[in-house]
């Protein structure tokens, strides 16, 4: 099997987690900050939605040059659901077309020339692209929270909501 393959595998899985969540923001709490240095929600949900396509335009560069801005301030829920299919489409689109030699090949991130990373492009696929985006889901699960938004399942039961109730009683 292709090493893609889990990738994409995963990115199909995980992609219905993250909508799960994104599917939860209050709209009309986009602007809401937990603390002065945070993103507000709207942020924090565009840079989730956005993250894997664009990180994928990235990692076709052997060489690729990294900007760091803030993301986007959201205005809704739709544009937020809207990038992230459009994106997660991307991202599959881009990595389906990748070999394992090119998975395996050294990928280099820079800023202003500089290299600040340089791997196998799989192991940016797999630290930045995917990791990264669950990590800032997990901050829009404690958003939710904060925000007294019922958090949907992630990987198991949360306060909110058991997938596994009707089981488990049965």
């Amino acid at each position: 099997m292709p090493i893609v393959d889990a990738i994409l595998m995963e990115l199909e899985d995980e992609a219905k987690r993250t909508q799960r969540v994104l599917e939860r923001l209050p709209e009309e709490k986009l602007g809401w900050k937990p603390h002065p240095k945070s993103f507000s929600l709207g942020q924090l949900a565009m840079h989730v939605a956005a993250g894997q396509g664009n990180l994928a335009k990235a990692v076709i560069e052997d060489v690729h040059q990294i900007s760091i801005n803030p993301p986007p301030e959201a205005k809704t829920r739709k544009e937020i659901l809207d990038s992230f299919h459009e994106n997660t489409a991307r991202a599959k689109d881009i990595l389906g077309k990748m070999d394992d030699a090119t998975l395996l090949a050294t990928w280099t991130g820079q800023i202003n020339g500089k290299t600040i990373l340089s791997v196998p492009r799989i192991g940016f696929i797999r630290t930045v692209m995917l990791n990264h985006i669950y990590h800032h889901r997990g901050q829009l699960s404690v958003y939710l929270r904060l925000l007294n938004v019922a958090v949907p399942s992630i990987y198991g039961p949360s306060a909110d909501e058991n997938p596994f109730a009707a089981i488990a009683a049965a």
